[in-house]
């Protein structure tokens, strides 16, 4: 009795669908291409994260390791001004950088993220990003980890400073990115987005660099007071994932439209219902995009249209020529 194709054989269509599904081969190779950017504080001046201050990164932490005699080359703002005056001898704090600093990934591998009209789906630009992060972070000598997460779980991975972790966190996300369908049944959970944050929040304490990569489907004003705190202690950039059909809708006659739950089918022929849909978009993009800068958090637009790679050096590191 034939019960269908197997978890293997679905894989392996899935594989040979390049910008419908994730493949590990091209997440594990993207380790190649992971240069030319960097999330530690020290950024060139055209990039994303570089702000009026050093960085809109925090770096690694400090630790206090002791107070001492003033030695010439100190920095004067290390001075600790009380046992100066107390000893009536300058004195200095000594401080060393952590060695090794904690990003966690929140991937997004909803069932609103199984859409693209150009060149990926945006769970597949998700996974890419991804893919492109935990092998920087690896290579900048950090521990990564991750959430990665669907309308119904999340699975944790803990932060690690190794390339089995890296291998993890990439086994996790295409697994999870090749359960998506359309005819899968998967309802859409905008829950799921605070759910995650929450997960967050309660793993990382302080010093964390927390790489949200999502669409930010559900996202309200408890995600909004989430992020904040999470902000409080820890250095939070958030890649956008959207894709040019959000942006805009072509005129090309009637549409259909679907949550995983209902479908819609609408005339995009409608000058006006083009010119609604383009302005909402960019009302709530740009209300979102706010309130993360007015906390220094960084947004990290990613298309589904162009290369992942290149995007992220265009915006976080070098400029390509």
């Amino acid at each position: 009795m034939n019960s269908g194709p197997s978890r293997s054989d679905r894989s392996a269509v899935r594989t040979a669908l390049p910008g419908v599904y994730a493949s590990l081969q091209d997440l594990v190779a993207s380790q190649r291409r992971a240069s030319g950017f960097s999330f530690l504080p020290r950024q060139p001046v055209h990039s994303l994260l570089a702000g009026r201050h050093a960085s809109r990164l925090r770096g690694r932490g400090l630790n206090f390791e002791e107070i001492r005699r003033y030695q010439m080359g100190d920095d004067i703002r290390q001075i600790d001004w009380k046992v100066t005056a107390r000893t009536r001898k300058t004195h200095s704090r000594v401080f060393t950088e952590e060695r090794e600093r904690a990003t966690l990934l929140l991937v997004d591998q909803r069932i609103t993220m199984f859409f693209g009209s150009v060149k990926n789906m945006k769970s597949v630009t998700a996974a890419e990003a991804a893919a492109l992060a935990a092998w920087r972070v690896l290579a900048q000598k950090d521990r990564v980890g991750a959430l990665v997460f669907n309308d119904s779980r999340i699975e944790e991975i803990r932060p690690q400073r190794s390339h089995s972790t890296v291998m993890r966190i990439l086994h996790a996300v295409v697994q999870q990115n090749h359960a998506l369908s359309v005819t899968g049944g998967a309802q859409a959970n905008p829950g799921m987005f605070n759910e995650v944050l929450r997960h967050c929040d309660r793993l990382a304490k302080h010093d964390c660099l927390i790489c949200v990569i999502s669409d930010a489907y559900g996202h309200d004003e408890e995600s909004r007071q989430l992020l904040t705190r999470i902000a409080w202690h820890n250095d939070v950039l958030f890649a956008f994932i959207h894709d040019p059909l959000e942006v805009e809708l072509p005129a090309a006659g009637p549409l259909v439209f679907s949550d995983g739950r209902q479908q819609l089918e609408v005339d995009t022929s409608n000058h006006g219902f083009r010119e609604r849909f383009r302005a909402t978009f960019a009302e709530e993009r740009a209300a979102g995009r706010k309130f993360l800068l007015q906390r220094e958090t960084p947004v990290l637009p990613l298309s589904t249209s162009e290369d992942v790679a290149e995007q992220v050096r265009r915006q976080l590191g070098v400029r390509l020529r």
